[in-house]
């Protein structure tokens, strides 16, 4: 009984520390279980082609730069306590960014080339980074194998439950279902970040709005789902803060899009500036 007792108190701990729902994570948790999704996707090169940094340094200058001015938010929770990561997955077919608990962020090369301006990979950034901040992955844990199984690794009962968790969770990290509210808040959010910066902060409606009028179905709307008051509550909370401008940085952005590989027909990909040579040419691995 005594057992029982002390396990209730540390989950009502747990419930009193959490502002955001029921989660049952600890921080340090979120960080492995980030950890241990990016360790299985650096592990799986056909299906996660993450660009090398040695390789393409200039992009990922550009793609750093950007993670970083937002990070300097004072908005941010945890931007001093998770290891910020962001990743680039070399495949332009594929319109899609994700984030893995504790601060771990890639970003598809199809993506990156679709839209318009750095300031819209910015909006697209900082919604990703407030899914980390705001611990809504964790959250969805806890729905989602419910109170048993947390409680019996919280009771030290079944510690193999943990190590599964974290591979299913690498498994399938790509497709984890944030709610309506979860996605919402990360708007929220990304607005509120963007304007500690000097990125025009409305620019991430005008990234939904580029997504609806294309003709391709974005693989970004499957994992971020989008309904006609999207837009709608983006701007809103843009107006709310005084629908302030700010910079776009067209011309920049184009340099981080050349700073890219680019497939050719032959199926060499070659940086978009390349004129060949062997330093700027490696072999399609998908």
């Amino acid at each position: 009984m005594r057992r029982i007792l002390i396990a209730l108190l540390s989950v009502g701990i747990l419930f009193s520390c959490s502002d955001d729902g029921i989660n049952f994570f600890t921080l340090e948790q979120d960080i492995q279980f980030g950890a241990q999704l990016d360790s299985a996707i650096m592990a799986n090169p056909s299906e996660y082609p993450i660009l090398d940094r040695t390789q393409y340094p200039e992009a990922y200058t550009h793609i750093e730069r950007i993670m970083n001015a937002i990070l300097s938010s004072n908005d941010l929770r945890y931007s001093k306590t998770f290891p910020w990561q962001v990743k680039i997955i070399m495949n332009d077919d594929v319109l899609n960014a994700f984030t893995a608990p504790g601060g771990y962020l890639y970003f598809y090369t199809g993506l990156i080339k679709f839209l318009d301006n750095e300031a819209q990979l910015a909006g697209v950034m900082a919604h990703e980074i407030a899914h980390a901040d705001r611990r809504h992955s964790t959250q969805m844990l806890t729905r989602q194998y419910g109170f048993s199984m947390l409680f019996s690794i919280i009771m030290g009962d079944n510690p193999s439950q943990l190590e599964q968790i974290l591979s299913q969770l690498a498994l399938g990290g790509t497709m984890l279902k944030y709610s309506r509210d979860n996605e919402y808040e990360a708007d929220k959010y990304a607005v509120t970040y963007l304007y500690d910066t000097d990125y025009y902060p409305r620019e991430l409606a005008a990234f939904f709005e580029k997504m609806n009028s294309s003709t391709k179905i974005p693989e970004f709307l499957s994992t971020h789902p989008s309904d006609e008051n999207r837009i709608k509550n983006i701007d809103d909370v843009w107006k709310n803060f005084g629908s302030r401008g700010g910079e776009t940085y067209v011309e920049r952005y184009q340099q981080f899009k050349n700073s890219l590989p680019r497939k050719d027909a032959d199926g060499i990909e070659r940086t978009a500036t390349s004129k060949g040579g062997c330093s700027a040419i490696f072999i399609s691995i998908f």
